[in-house]
């Protein structure tokens, strides 16, 4: 079953990198759009400098994925390698098609929602594309109270904003800044439907170093609740923590890397109150 599974993860991933590809070379790259990330770098730089924007995108990750070599090791950044390599000969491969619009709002909405559909798609199997993933991952360690999620929008903001420059036009840049909200949009349609949070049950033989990088590199409030096996009559620490969906993926990831046998619950939470969610007096 687990070359299945493989074969499975596979297709997806050359699924993924496809959409991925087609949504930068027949959409946003030539309307001049810069959808945030190394995708959006490589494409400024394309205009300067005429390397391919797929090249670029191989280029610029070479050293982001040496980095993250070393502070994650190889199994890391295996699948991510393979996702960038992908993209890189697909993005080039496609820059010599026609753009299938030069209308900027239907290319923000087709380029924007293939993206989001290929990373959602990407996520799902647990790997990454690469650049700004290592390096907001990298970032937490350093500066576990920055939150992930205001680190991807200052790193995408800063893209767009730099656009705006090089392209000399301010609609443009605007319009990438929708892109990059879209693209966030349908990846999290692809990983987790309409739901609002997760609530996440963990029970492991490891749970001080899962709550550890829990709480150190996602920021994540984690609750120990105490419990014994109803076979074996042994006292078990059980974690309880509740995200916003987004942080769900990484938080599996640590899951799986600390403990692979670890028993998890996930389950969706519609309300939360308190600290970081709703306030109490404010419905």
């Amino acid at each position: 079953m687990q070359w299945k599974r493989r074969i499975i993860d596979g297709v997806t991933v050359l699924t993924a990198t496809i959409f991925y590809s087609v949504a930068i070379s027949l959409f946003l790259d030539p309307n001049d759009l810069a959808p945030g990330g190394v995708t959006g770098i490589s494409v400024i730089i394309n205009r300067i400098s005429g390397i391919e924007t797929g090249t670029l995108i191989l280029l610029l990750n070479i050293p982001i994925l040496l980095l993250g070599l070393w502070k994650f090791g190889k199994r890391f950044i295996a699948s991510t390698g393979c996702c960038i390599l992908l993209t890189s000969f697909f993005t080039n491969l496609l820059a010599y098609a026609e753009p299938l619009t030069k209308e900027p709002l239907l290319a923000v909405l087709a380029g924007g929602g293939l993206m989001g559909i290929a990373l959602g798609l990407v996520f799902r199997v647990g790997s990454t594309t690469g650049g700004t993933d290592i390096i907001v991952k990298i970032l937490r360690i350093k500066l576990p109270h920055l939150r992930t999620g205001a680190i991807f929008m200052l790193i995408d903001l800063a893209v767009v904003a730099c656009s705006a420059f090089v392209f000399q036009d301010i609609d443009k840049a605007l319009y990438a800044g929708i892109a990059v909200f879209f693209a966030s949009f349908c990846m999290d349609l692809v990983l987790y439907g309409q739901d609002g949070a997760k609530l996440l049950y963990i029970i492991s033989d490891a749970p001080q170093q899962i709550a550890q990088r829990i709480l150190q590199e996602l920021d994540i409030g984690v609750t120990y609740i105490q419990g014994s096996g109803a076979y074996s009559g042994r006292g078990k620490k059980v974690l309880m923590c509740v995200m916003r969906k987004q942080l769900y993926p990484r938080v599996r990831e640590v899951v799986k890397e600390e403990d692979p046998q670890a028993f998890m619950i996930v389950t969706s939470a519609t309300e939360i109150y308190g600290q970081g969610y709703k306030n109490y007096f404010n419905v």
